[in-house]
């Protein structure tokens, strides 16, 4: 069982930045490919981005391409989300999920075995 606490969540002005980070409770890091998605009020669950087990790839929704990052440190167990130029729009719980022996850079909910408890991110106008 890995457990995953995202942190770094809060109120930011539209066109500021926020800086996801997420831990997970396991010494085999590298065995999960990662993701982070967002759930808006009354929308589904959808995918941000996402890195393979060894950082090597990572894949990014078209709406936050040249504006999010992704990136993992697999000493440390952590994978962050770095988000510049934020929108309202994007106003969300932001969660960080993974995927035990994931290959490459999962795209579907269902890929992911292990989930955080989420964070806010409020992004005001």
């Amino acid at each position: 069982q890995v457990q995953l606490v995202e942190s770094g969540g809060g109120l930011v002005q539209a066109g500021g930045s926020l800086r996801l980070s997420c831990a997970a409770s396991t010494r085999t890091f590298s065995n999960y490919a990662m993701g982070w998605f967002r759930q808006a009020p009354g929308k589904e669950r959808e995918l941000v981005a996402a890195i393979s087990r060894g950082g090597g790839a990572t894949y990014y929704a078209d709406s936050v391409e040249g504006r999010f990052t992704i990136s993992r440190d697999n000493a440390k167990s952590t994978v962050d989300l770095q988000m510049n130029s934020l929108k309202p729009e994007e106003t969300a719980i932001y969660y960080c999920a993974a995927d035990y022996y994931g290959v490459g850079t999962p795209k579907r909910i269902s890929q992911y075995d292990y989930w955080g408890q989420g964070t806010q991110v409020t992004v005001s106008s």
